[in-house]
């Protein structure tokens, strides 16, 4: 995927392979017309489960597929893209950059770089595991800005995600962010169970993560896909 096929992109459902789906409801995922699919989660993902919810989309269906890279014992072959996370935030270097390193250093051979986007990655939710596994601190709107600033200027990351993990975010400093970034592309995760707050978050993310909704209310989660479509 070329970086401008990358801005093509409005939204996406996040599966974690960790928790249970039916196959009727991953389908009606997978055809909803989402843009594509990341798999990822933060507690017990192993390889297995990985695997098996792969298998399952690929069995039927032509959505491209996402692997976030969160433990180096997930890595297989069989995507179309990795998404590889840099926790700006992490108060520790081993989640920005060591994690990172160690997998590139074993992997570095079966790796196709087109295929590999890293993402500077900002974890806004106290209470969300993730903020907690990678230990983070609760950074200000001002610290958020600069990480994005860093992002793109200093690490030069086709990503900057904000991730609120559970809860709905602030809409004004998804803005702020927004106004920061030119060429790096802003992701939001984080909450959206309504086509409203998709809606909302879509006027200044490029594009929008829905996950935990797929297993709250498919309904809903399914009306986000072309309610952001339709906004442009």
């Amino acid at each position: 995927m070329q970086a401008n096929q990358l801005k093509e992109w409005k939204h996406i459902f996040k599966l974690d392979p960790a928790k249970e789906i039916s196959d009727e409801d991953l389908d009606a995922v997978c055809e909803s017309g989402t843009d594509a699919v990341i798999i990822g989660g933060t507690d017990n993902v192993t390889l297995d489960g990985v695997l098996d919810l792969l298998s399952r989309i690929r069995r039927n269906h032509l959505v491209p597929c996402i692997l976030e890279v969160s433990e180096e014992e997930t890595l297989t072959p069989g995507f179309d893209y990795y998404f590889v996370p840099m926790v700006l935030n992490s108060k520790e270097k081993k989640y920005m950059m060591d994690v990172q390193h160690q997998a590139i250093k074993q992997y570095i051979d079966m790796m196709e770089y087109s295929e590999i986007y890293f993402e500077g990655y900002c974890i806004l939710n106290e209470d969300a595991k993730a903020f907690t596994y990678t230990n983070c601190y609760l950074p200000d709107a001002e610290d958020v800005k600069a990480y994005a600033y860093m992002a793109e200027h200093v690490f030069h990351l086709p990503i900057f995600y904000v991730e609120y993990s559970g809860t709905y975010g602030d809409p004004q400093l998804v803005k702020e962010v927004s106004d920061v970034l030119e060429d790096t592309l802003l992701f939001y995760g984080g909450g959206i169970e309504t086509k409203e707050q998709a809606i909302e978050m879509k006027e200044h993310a490029d594009v929008i993560i829905v996950g935990n909704s797929i297993y709250t209310n498919l309904k809903e989660a399914l009306k986000t896909v072309e309610a952001v479509k339709e906004e442009g």
